[in-house]
């Protein structure tokens, strides 16, 4: 198999553990290693030439930042994360060394919690009973069936819907940042009207957890949330800075 390398998943403690078992991209799957630079270390891995977003190896790179955040705090990279060859890694963690060392210290024992809020589904009655203007446009499709008038309730409807559901992230995004020790704004996302992060004490998951399953239950004729975690901290980190002289995105 051509390789290039090395690929690069994520910064970690010198002394942070690699299972035995865990590997990263490619077929057959690589094995990991650590470049170490004093209380730092990279987690690489060769990558296959060339290198694309296959499923398979996507979900691979999730898994051995999933895998290492169970043993400690973890600088995630982006998929696709390459360097011309090892010293030019170390030569960039060395660089970034004080900041990479006081990131670990905020991330240690955190998590990253990501909650979506959507337009509700299947809430016609609600919107229907709370809303005059969605009746009225109701009762004139009704009267007056056509086109215009389907056009005019189903424009209002997906209107309507959205503004409240930003009603209730509104609401929600202070009450859960008051769970977290910080909040991030993630990227737009299809159907989502809020997409935010959440660093949480790992101690304080089942909390957050259990926060979120209220506020779903209080709202869902209003708004959907979803829940993903614990994850990496991708919005609390900017690791590829550290390795942006070094490094290039292979896919």
């Amino acid at each position: 198999m051509t390789t290039a390398g090395p690929y690069v998943y994520g910064i970690v403690a010198v002394d942070h553990p690699v299972p035995a078992r865990l590997r990263g991209v490619g077929r057959p799957a690589a094995p990991l290693e650590l470049l170490p630079v004093g209380a730092t270390a990279a987690v690489v891995s060769a990558a296959p030439v060339p290198l694309r977003a296959r499923r398979r190896d996507l979900l691979a790179h999730q898994e051995v930042l999933l895998a290492l955040a169970l043993d400690g705090p973890v600088l995630p990279m982006r998929f696709g994360m390459l360097a011309p060859d090892a010293e030019a890694v170390r030569g960039q963690l060395e660089a970034g060394h004080e900041r990479n060392v006081r990131a670990l210290e905020r991330l240690a024992g955190r998590v990253e919690m990501n909650v979506k809020v959507l337009p509700a589904t299947g809430a016609l009655a609600a919107l229907v009973a709370e809303e005059p203007r969605i009746r009225e446009l109701r009762e004139a499709a009704r009267d007056h069936p056509g086109y215009e008038a389907n056009l005019r309730l189903g424009e209002a409807v997906a209107h309507t819907l959205a503004r409240r559901a930003a009603d209730v992230a509104q609401r929600i995004v202070p009450e859960l940042a008051a769970l977290a020790a910080a909040r991030a704004t993630g990227p737009q996302v299809a159907e989502a009207v809020s997409n935010m992060s959440f660093l949480v004490d790992r101690r304080d998951v089942p909390g957050f957890r259990a926060a979120v399953d209220r506020m779903s239950g209080r709202c869902r004729d209003r708004a959907e949330l979803r829940l993903a975690g614990p994850l990496p901290c991708y919005s609390f980190v900017e690791p590829e800075g550290a390795l942006a002289a070094a490094s290039r995105t292979g896919a």
